[in-house]
């Protein structure tokens, strides 16, 4: 295994409500746009859906896809992340959908985590294998 780090900024993006109901969770789609350094260089953009507890922490899910390079090698690949957000900080994990990576990262499996301490700069780590 190989293990990378560095951090990643949300250049943009935008959150819609899907339902909120009095007395329920709010549901809401997340989307955005990044910008990767250090290990991973590159562009990224993710899609995630969030649930509001009443006291505003959420847990959320989704799909993120990275088209630069990992350690000088070319490609894209997709992530699937689940993480919890207390109302000022974002912490998740990732984990490589099988089958997502093209190019020199065509065969990559691993996870890894990244941590939002607020903010637009989010800390990441990648432990991968490529085969």
């Amino acid at each position: 295994m190989s293990r990378t780090t560095g951090k990643f900024t949300v250049t943009g993006g935008g959150e819609q409500t899907i339902r909120e109901t009095p007395g329920e969770v709010k549901l809401t789609r997340v989307s955005g746009a990044q910008s990767f350094l250090g290990g991973i260089v590159g562009l990224g953009s993710v899609d995630w859906v969030f649930c509001y507890r009443p006291d505003r922490s959420a847990r959320f899910v989704g799909f993120q896809r990275i088209e630069g390079s990992i350690d000088g090698r070319s490609g894209s690949l997709v992530m699937e992340s689940v993480g919890d957000h207390d109302g000022r900080q974002s912490k998740g994990q990732w984990h490589v959908v099988p089958g997502s990576g093209t190019g020199d990262l065509t065969g990559i499996s691993g996870e890894g985590a990244f941590e939002a301490p607020g903010g637009p700069e989010v800390g990441y780590e990648l432990e991968y294998r490529l085969d």
